[in-house]
């Protein structure tokens, strides 16, 4: 067994939009002026780059005083490979504790918040100056963990798709999606803007928007008695809820399947009908999908593993 101070840390970072703005416009100068000339202020990038800067640092003295860690940049998630008694860090925002939670396998995940006054951080409990405690009680499983369920696409070829918030099912543009959909017995012929699956971790983001204001809308239409709102599930539902995007009604497409339960008894399947521009993305996160085009099936259900929230 793996002691506690052998256990190699992985450091997931991000590229700050400072850092962002240089890979494109290359100096300081030319950053400055595109974004002045759009009215903004790029004393903002500034500070925000800064602070990530000092939290990057603290965080990896803390590191380089632990012993094994290793540094990567979130655009080599789905390359990396994680030892199972690796434990993850996700320096950044809310998104990069997301994107990384899908590429493990209950390997336990800190969040760290690099600027609190910014961000809200629901996904970033800790600061990097907490590493040194968090961790040793991380390694010697002394530290509280909160299960996260994650959602999974597999398709008819084979390829799979981890969420921890939620997948999307639908066109690469501003078109119609067209599959067919079906869960339990019932199956029907849709067109809509597209389906969201969504975990109890994402119930409280995208499929929130969705599910409110289409009920907003039938209550100011009264087609609905007393309502009390919208109530995310728990992080660790071993449900998924799944909701239709503008679902279209005509000869040719049907609107009974726009909102309900997917389990690992009761998965959600989809057929696509769309010729070349269907897609499957998990996240938010567009140029991480599978193609989903004419012919291809999908099979939605609650992944096997579930994600390790440090608290």
């Amino acid at each position: 067994m793996t002691a506690p101070g052998e256990r190699k840390v992985v450091l997931v970072t991000r590229r700050t939009r400072l850092e962002e703005l240089l890979a494109q416009y290359h100096t300081h100068a030319h950053a400055k002026f595109y974004i002045e000339h759009l009215g903004a202020d790029f004393s903002d990038y500034l500070v925000e780059n800064a602070a990530y800067a000092a939290s990057l640092q603290t965080t990896v003295r803390v590191l380089e005083a632990w012993g094994r860690y290793q540094v990567i940049d979130r655009s080599h998630l789905p390359n990396m490979i994680f030892g199972a008694s690796d434990i993850v860090v996700a320096l950044g925002q809310d998104g990069i504790v997301a994107n990384t939670m899908k590429y493990l396998d209950g390997q336990p995940l800190l969040g760290v918040n690099p600027e609190p006054s910014r961000y809200d951080g629901v996904l970033l409990p800790f600061v990097a100056s907490d590493l040194e405690l968090i961790l040793a009680e991380v390694a010697r499983n002394r530290r509280p963990m909160q299960a996260v369920t994650m959602a999974e696409v597999r398709l008819s070829d084979g390829q799979a798709l981890r969420a921890v918030n939620d997948l999307f099912v639908g066109p690469r543009s501003h078109t119609s999606a067209l599959y067919d959909i079906g869960i339990g017995e019932q199956w029907e012929s849709q067109s809509s803007s597209g389906v969201i699956i969504a975990t109890g971790l994402g119930s409280t983001a995208w499929i929130k928007s969705i599910v409110t204001g289409s009920l907003g809308i039938a209550r100011s239409l009264q087609a609905l008695g007393k309502w009390e709102g919208y109530r995310p599930a728990p992080w660790d539902s071993p449900a998924l809820t799944f909701a239709v995007r503008e679902p279209f009604p005509s000869k040719s497409s049907s609107t009974n399947l726009v909102l309900g339960q997917v389990s690992a008894a009761k998965p959600l399947r989809l057929r696509s009908r769309m010729p070349d521009n269907g897609v499957i993305f998990s996240d938010g996160i567009e140029a991480d999908f599978l193609r989903f085009t004419a012919g291809m099936e999908a099979t939605v259900s609650v992944a096997d593993c579930r994600g390790q929230l440090a608290l």
